[in-house]
């Protein structure tokens, strides 16, 4: 009984790691299915959308244009992406990657911003106590307006309205053409270069907001919250795919699900780091989660459609 209760008490402080998460599933699952390139750039832009955040608001700028500054440092990430993959040729895994190896340096630099006595910094804190923060996790049981579950939820319906309706644009159509059958786009007359560079920025532009959100909502900004990023947003998406693909068909509740496969993912840590697995196993559970989900969909395909096709074909045969 303690132990369910402990559980319990602890779901709303994963529900709020799960909506910061979830915005940046939704940029994994723009690369990942809509445009259909692997990105290793967010390890790297969430981190920076964190540093460039969490050092605003220690300056006492307000966290909104705080916030709308990790964005758009994000979004320069994935153009650097994009220009390596585009430009120069790179492959689009290896110009993430490239991105991600220059980020850490940059990282490091913009966190000792203002400090005099360091040139580079691993971590930068801000406290709800001193500075103004839109979420902070100080509240998660809270039942006012100060509850950062409320403002999460919001902003991850306003991020989903919003790509909802970019990608009903010819613009956004283009993109989705061009991950869908990038040689039949191009014979239609998308520069599906431009394409791919404009998926990457509006990608990697709401991983940095997710670390935006998650730096205000853990009060720090670490070199290394973004390690291990894409894993958990492809946990995120596989989650939500395969246990809400058969019920949400339309686009806006597709992105909805990857938010849905965070907050499930982190109750799934929350539950069998109660259970007693240390912290340090966390990157090993969530490597055998996303397997275990990557798995269910090839064996259902394999076995479950063998184990029908006989007995509709018994069906025809009587009719």
């Amino acid at each position: 009984m303690d132990f369910l209760l402990s559980f319990l008490n602890s779901l709303p402080g994963a529900a709020g790691q799960g909506l910061a998460w979830g915005v940046m599933a939704i940029g994994v699952y723009i690369t990942y299915r809509v445009l259909d390139v692997a990105d290793l750039t967010v390890d790297g832009s969430l981190a920076t959308g964190g540093a460039v955040c969490a050092l605003l608001i220690s300056m006492g700028v307000n966290p909104w244009i705080a916030m709308l500054a990790a964005l758009l440092a994000g979004m320069l990430a994935g153009l650097a992406t994009g220009m390596f993959h585009t430009l120069c040729g790179i492959p689009a895994i290896l110009s993430g990657i490239l991105t991600q190896l220059a980020l850490y340096s940059i990282n490091l630099r913009i966190m000792a911003i203002g400090d005099a006595s360091a040139k580079t910094k691993s971590s930068l804190a801000i406290s709800v106590d001193r500075h103004s923060l839109l979420v902070s996790s100080r509240n998660i049981r809270k039942l006012t307006l100060e509850n950062p579950l409320l403002l999460l939820a919001l902003l991850v319906a306003a991020v989903i309205a919003v790509l909802y309706w970019f990608f009903g644009t010819e613009q956004g159509s283009a993109l989705r053409a061009t991950g869908s059958n990038s040689n039949m786009a191009r014979a239609q007359g998308i520069n599906t270069d431009r394409s791919k560079v404009l998926g990457l920025v509006v990608s990697n532009g709401l991983v940095a907001l997710a670390g935006a959100l998650l730096a205000q909502y853990q009060g720090s900004s670490t070199i290394d919250m973004g390690r291990g990023a894409i894993v958990i947003g492809l946990a995120a998406v596989i989650i939500g795919e395969v246990l809400l693909s058969g019920v949400f068909r339309n686009f806006a509740l597709k992105l909805l699900s990857c938010v849905i496969g965070a907050i499930i993912y982190y109750a799934v840590i929350t539950l069998v780091l109660r259970l007693g697995l240390e912290t340090t196993d966390l990157k090993l559970l969530t490597a055998l989660v996303v397997a275990v989900f990557l798995t269910i969909p090839y064996w259902k395909g394999k076995y479950f459609s063998k184990a029908v096709k006989p007995a509709r074909k018994e069906e025809n045969t009587h009719a």
